[in-house]
């Protein structure tokens, strides 16, 4: 007499034994004595192991097998982490490692942060808060359970702020004459990137120009201001001096003398 356990039975078809399949023979091992008790151990399960299961058992003699009814439902579900899509810098956000298995008391946590474990501590608390959230935070979150090697599948958290480090370079980086101009091109770290630049110039209350880049014609000391939805931030003023061909001519921080 033979017995087994099998999965999903097909009419017309031969009910295999998961102790024989490649996906199952070395996950699976019997506790009894297969004859009197015949429960299993599956280990190392995903969700692909989400079936119908059925004990069987095939005599010596002829057409006399048997297979259990009902059947045994497993069903697999994944470790999930919830968290919203975007927080803003200096906000504080809640992620949770959700399962809808039912856990022991015992059941320890394992926070990841692109791959990597944010800590060494193991938390009974399945929540991870992270308070005055920075830029730095931004990534793709996971957790686990200790003791077992599954890992959730990640989630990004896109962490957003205003500009920062707005700065000014100037282009060609060559003598300014008169009738020449200069490019000031404006640059921003945000997220999102900041779209909206507005140009001033040293001693004057309204902008002299938008966009990420400008042309100035005539001396002074220029500034932008990057702006995106979580607010602004201004450059430090640089200073452009255009002089007649015959003479002094200055550029950030390069003098030239024409003779």
């Amino acid at each position: 007499m033979k017995v087994f356990w099998t999965k999903n039975p097909v009419n017309g078809k031969k009910p295999p034994d998961l102790s024989e399949d490649p996906e199952y023979s070395q996950r699976l091992q019997y506790l009894g004595d297969k004859q009197q008790n015949c429960t299993i151990r599956l280990s190392h399960v995903t969700q692909k192991d989400s079936h119908m299961y059925y004990f069987r058992f095939i005599t010596d003699k002829p057409d006399k097998k048997w297979t259990s009814t009902p059947g045994v439902n497993l069903t697999v579900t994944d470790l999930q982490v919830e968290s919203p899509e975007r927080v803003t810098e200096g906000d504080s956000v809640r992620l949770t490692c959700k399962s809808s298995c039912t856990l022991t008391d015992r059941a320890t946590f394992i926070w990841y942060r692109n791959s990597q474990p944010l800590t060494e501590r193991r938390d009974s608390n399945n929540e991870l808060l992270l308070q005055s959230v920075r830029r730095e935070d931004a990534g793709r979150y996971s957790c686990a359970l200790h003791g077992h090697t599954y890992i959730s599948p990640a989630v990004h958290l896109n962490v957003t702020y205003p500009p920062k480090s707005v700065s000014v370079f100037i282009r060609p980086s060559a003598e300014i004459v008169e009738g020449d101009s200069v490019t000031l091109n404006c640059s921003s770290d945000s997220n999102p990137p900041a779209l909206n630049f507005s140009w001033f110039k040293e001693g004057e209350s309204l902008s002299v120009g938008s966009g990420q880049s400008f042309s100035a014609l005539q001396s002074g000391r220029f500034y932008c201001e990057a702006h995106n939805r979580h607010g602004s931030q201004r450059s430090d003023a640089v200073t452009v001096t255009v002089e007649d061909p015959v003479g002094m001519s200055f550029l950030g921080s390069q003098w030239h003398v024409e003779h």
